[in-house]
Parts: structure tokens; sequence; C-alpha cells
């Protein structure tokens, strides 16, 4: 069997944008995989009790000035969305959609940089078709998966799956039985990917 990490992720944290923009390249010098796992935030938060660091206004402003610091540290774009804290309901039931097809990987992007490059209120519908036109995605498609039951289904049982596994926030990322959270912590998952 192939080495692979998994990625728990939700497009509404700014940390798990700087996560994705990483990942890949971690992964590729691992010779690993990546699994993808949508998951909705909100749902973890509320099942573990977490929040937001925002939500503490001492350590919302550290974060925002961390954020920044790892973005010129991995030489990527980064602005933070001043709409924040964007409902991802729909979004990820886009990314529970698109899995494991050839749209994945171009929605991923569309979003992660609509949300934390552009600064797009995602929240509002026709902005969201705005952003999946111009990423050569079909808005009407994308209604019609973020609707679909089996979708639904598929996102809450992945927030279940990751709270079951011990998940509190996003990014959380698994190499075998082993939990890392934060993209501060992707040099562990380099090492446990090196290990495996």
């Amino acid at each position: 069997m192939s080495k692979s990490v998994e990625f728990y992720f939700d497009f509404g944290s700014p940390a798990t944008y700087l996560a994705w923009t990483q990942l890949p390249k971690i992964a590729a010098d691992a010779g690993a995989e990546i699994t993808w796992r949508p998951m909705l935030l909100g749902g973890v938060f509320k099942a573990t009790g977490n929040q937001s660091p925002v939500t503490i206004p001492a350590k919302g402003r550290y974060m925002l000035q961390d954020l920044e610091r790892f973005a010129q540290r991995y030489g990527v774009p980064m602005a933070f969305n001043p709409h924040f804290p964007i409902n991802t309901l729909t979004l990820m039931r886009g990314a529970a959609g698109y899995l494991d097809t050839p749209q994945f990987q171009p929605y991923l992007k569309a979003v992660f940089e609509a949300m934390w490059v552009g600064q797009k209120n995602l929240g509002k519908p026709e902005v969201v078709a705005e952003v999946l036109s111009a990423a050569g995605l079909d808005p009407a498609e994308f209604e019609r998966l973020v609707n679909d039951e089996a979708v639904k289904e598929r996102l809450k049982s992945s927030t279940e799956e990751a709270i079951q596994r011990g998940a509190f926030g996003a990014p959380t990322f698994f190499v075998g039985n082993e939990m890392h959270f934060g993209q501060d912590r992707l040099d562990f998952v380099a090492e446990a990917l090196g290990k495996a």
C-alpha cells in the first residue's frame, strides 16, 4: 500500500488555506498521496466545544500576524477575508460532491483562492457562481451537487469520522493513526511520512 496523508479541511479556515498551498509538495517529496477529507468545521466545533481563535480578541490579533508570517515564509499570497466568518456548508458540500472527479482540484483552487486571496464573500450564491464560472466550472452542476442527498450524507459522514478520530479543528492531518493539527505542524507531517 502506498504512503498517504489524510487531509481534513474546511475552506473557512485561513490556516487550512496555507496548508493547502504546502501539502502537495510535502506529499510529493515523500512519495505519498493526499487523501482529501472535506469536513464541516462548524460541526466539529459544535461537537468538541471548540471555537475560532478570533473569538478571543488578543488571540485573534496574534493569529492574523502569525498567518501573515507563514504566508511570507511560504511565498504565497494571502489576504484575510473581511467577510470572515463565512458559512461554508454549501462550499464544503461542493467539495464532497466533486471529490474523486476531475473537477475537484480546479474547485479547490478556485474556492481557496477566492476566499483567502481574492477576499470574496463566498457566503453569497451569486459570488460563488461567478467564481465557479471563472474557473470553468458549471454553477448549475454545482447547485445540483450541493442539493444531492448522497453528497450531503458524504460530508456529514466525513465530519463525524473526523470527530470520532479526535479532530477538533482544521486543518487536521492523519498519517496512519497519528494525528497532527494545524498548518504550523506540517514539519511533523513530513517527518511522519518519511517514516511511513
